[in-house]
């Protein structure tokens, strides 16, 4: 199996690591540090050093009760940075759901888009000449794209989670994200699927999805899953001290357990923060196999 994109067709007979470069200062783990187009560069190199894959660039914040960004604040921090990614030779994602970025992004030369709203989001100012991201891809001859499955919006998506069996609305969300792709003609090996780990779910709807991921394999895409520093791994704490959770600084070992479950689990990619060691957990793996 492969993932096309629009450079690089990317083997996924083993799992990929996607390196995350927040261009942002604000985001949950790394806010700030990679804030300039020179600080978001080095660490682009740093973790092609490490072993990434892929890149994978944001310019917005999505963590819970992130407000939005304008469309021009996203333009200005991603396309100086993606102006220079798509040069260091190897796959970069433009993680946004705005469609004039991702069309800028695609011009620029961007491989894939990551969307947090699956190609749903309409910016209702625009009337019905807003474009839509559906449509940008399905033009794209090749680019590659992510759907994700969210709850709600950033701004609500853990204030009211969601209820119930998330395993199968999860997967009919996203199969039938995928369809609509289909149908405006985008060809399957483009598309790729993401649970939204931490997006409108509980902690235990999140570790369910990682359990059954099989059941959402079943709907025949390659899977992205991302478990990086995220909020459910804070409780991975001795018994004995129950009130302690860990800071995003100190979730390093639950995140590569994660990561390296999801991916014996068949998880095509890994987006992550901690790349290296990410690449050494997953020797492991490869080793025992």
């Amino acid at each position: 199996m492969y993932w096309q994109t629009s450079r690089y067709q990317i083997d996924l007979t083993s799992p990929k690591v996607m390196g995350i470069v927040n261009v942002t200062p604000d985001s949950f783990s790394d806010g700030g540090q990679h804030g300039s187009t020179l600080a978001a560069l080095k660490h682009c190199e740093q973790l092609i050093r490490d072993g990434a894959d892929i890149l994978d660039i944001g310019g917005e914040s999505s963590r819970p009760g992130a407000p939005p960004l304008s469309q021009d604040d996203e333009l200005a921090r991603v396309l100086p940075v993606l102006r220079e990614a798509v040069r260091l030779g190897v796959p970069v994602s433009v993680d946004s759901y705005k469609p004039p970025v991702m069309q800028a992004a695609l011009a620029l030369g961007a491989d894939i888009i990551n969307d947090i709203w699956a190609l749903r989001w309409r910016d209702e100012t625009a009337g019905a000449q807003a474009l839509r991201g559906a449509d940008l891809v399905a033009a794209h001859p090749k680019c590659g794209v992510c759907l994700m499955h969210m709850h709600r919006e950033p701004q609500t998506m853990q204030v009211a989670p969601m209820q119930g069996d998330v395993v199968p609305q999860v997967r009919v969300f996203l199969e039938q994200s995928a369809q609509s792709l289909l149908a405006l003609g985008v060809a399957k090996a483009r598309i790729m699927l993401d649970p939204g780990i931490g997006f409108g779910k509980t902690v235990a709807q999140n570790f369910a999805l990682l359990a059954r991921q099989a059941e959402l394999l079943q709907a025949g895409y390659p899977l992205l899953a991302g478990w990086s520093r995220k909020s459910s791994l804070a409780g991975m704490v001795p018994s004995n001290t129950p009130d302690v959770t860990l800071a995003v600084t100190e979730r390093l070992a639950p995140s590569l357990a994660a990561a390296v479950l999801a991916a014996d689990r068949g998880a095509a990619v890994l987006r992550v923060h901690d790349v290296k060691e990410t690449v050494q957990a997953l020797r492991v793996l490869a080793a025992i196999r």
